[in-house]
């Protein structure tokens, strides 16, 4: 039996935070205080460079194998997260007819998609199929048991700078029903319901405000609930996420700093409920517990309280 890797990460449909590798310059200031920069100093005698990455380890890969006379496309899933992966038509020009589908494959899981003879004139397509996937499966319904806690400190308040309808940077499917959380930077963030962390970014400290630069280096926490939706807290500080892949954490457990990495006007939160819509990521509406056992919408330039 013959295994070969296709690919390694399906791209177009990754989430938009992930990170690439950057350098960061660490070196004494004019009155011995340590400075932290991405910009290179020029004057600077004692400059310590890091070379900095993403500390997400899972990945969704196709693998083509040779079993007797069979040839078999599987799918293998090391994610703590299902995911839904889509076979794409053959790039034009290429000669091949390629194989479309959609499939789910279970966290930490393989699957086959399908299998051909190994004489068949479609072996070439197989070996050279294109693919992307999304996280989560498209039959997940959000349904919370109790409205989501303010993801910060009990008895602590917020201003919330942008929340649905009010669009103004929130102007994707994923993000129409996020919430901006203006808190400053070193802040607890606390988990606004249970779930397993399924991607971790901690290692970026850029920010910027042109969306195309920076906004795929923001730090985050992903975390997969039991109804199969997910929350997105981004702009985490740098270095600061008290989680990995693969933990299970409760509703109001400590797990970052607030920070102001990736494309931000400013330090934040953006807090967001997320479901796999079939071929694309989008938010979702929710509500916040309340004084009293009541509960509270979250509306642009209001404060939200944690209870």
């Amino acid at each position: 039996m013959a295994t070969w890797r296709l690919a390694l990460l399906a791209c177009g449909m990754l989430l938009h935070f992930a990170a690439g590798a950057q350098s960061l310059y660490k070196f004494p200031g004019a009155d011995g205080e340590m400075i932290y920069t991405d910009r290179k100093p020029v004057d600077a005698d004692d400059v310590e460079i890091r070379s900095l990455r993403t500390s997400r380890t899972g990945e969704v890969t196709l693998e083509w194998v040779e079993v007797d006379d069979r040839v078999i496309l599987l799918a293998r899933n090391s994610l703590y997260a299902p995911v839904h992966v889509h076979l794409l038509p053959a790039a034009a020009g290429s000669g091949d007819a390629g194989f479309t589908g959609k499939w789910l494959v279970p966290a930490e899981s393989s699957l086959e998609l399908l299998a051909i003879n190994a004489d068949s004139a479609a072996v070439g397509a197989v070996k050279r199929q294109r693919f992307s996937w999304l996280y989560g499966d498209p039959d997940a319904v959000h349904r919370p048991t109790e409205p989501y806690r303010a993801p910060f400190p009990a008895a602590v308040s917020y201003r919330i700078s942008q929340s649905w309808p009010k669009a103004i940077t929130h102007t994707t499917p994923d993000s129409a029903y996020a919430i901006d959380i203006v808190m400053p930077v070193g802040s607890n963030v606390l988990a606004a319901r249970g779930g397993v962390v399924v991607e971790v970014a901690s290692t970026n400290f850029k920010s910027s405000l042109v969306p195309d630069k920076a906004g795929a280096r923001a730090n985050l926490i992903r975390v997969l609930h039991d109804d199969g939706t997910f929350a997105i807290y981004a702009h985490l500080n740098w270095n600061t996420i008290r989680v990995q892949e693969g933990d299970r954490v409760n509703r109001g457990q400590y797990i970052a700093d607030s920070g102001n990495t990736g494309f931000s006007t400013g330090p934040h939160l953006h807090f967001a409920v997320i479901k796999n819509a079939g071929t694309r990521h989008e938010s979702l509406p929710v509500r916040f517990a309340a004084a009293g056992g009541t509960e509270v919408v979250p509306t642009t330039g209001t404060l939200l309280t944690a209870y």
